[in-house]
């Protein structure tokens, strides 16, 4: 795909699409109890590239955004923690699941345009 951007969120830079939905771990823009089809607009974007042109922000583009909606909340894989004490032959194995919020890119806005339609 020639039309990308990469983007802050969630303390990670992602690099998002047009029309594909994306897992967040901290989704800051959004209170924390958000409903599906909640529209948002991330404004940290660090890099868009629209075909062979590649626009780089310091830290972030000034006049760039992504917007899309959120999907629904989902959970990451399970981390399995096993603590091993061998001289006391003790284990203990600890396991949580990670919040998540997926969401859908729909539109990349660089300098006031929309990047689909140019």
């Amino acid at each position: 795909m020639s039309k990308y951007a990469i983007i802050d969120i969630g303390g990670k830079q992602l690099r998002v699409e047009q029309g594909r939905f994306h897992d967040a771990r901290h989704f800051a823009p959004v209170r924390p109890v958000v409903a599906s089809n909640t529209k948002i607009s991330v404004n940290r974007v660090l890099l868009i590239r629209h075909g062979s042109s590649i626009n780089l922000g310091h830290p972030w583009l000034d006049d760039a955004a992504v917007r899309g909606r959120i999907l629904h909340g989902c959970f990451e894989k399970k981390l399995v923690i096993q603590r091993i004490h061998s001289k006391k032959k003790t284990r203990r194995t600890l396991g949580y699941r990670e919040n998540m919020t997926r969401f859908v890119v729909d539109s990349i806005y660089f300098g006031g345009k929309d990047l689909e339609k140019s």
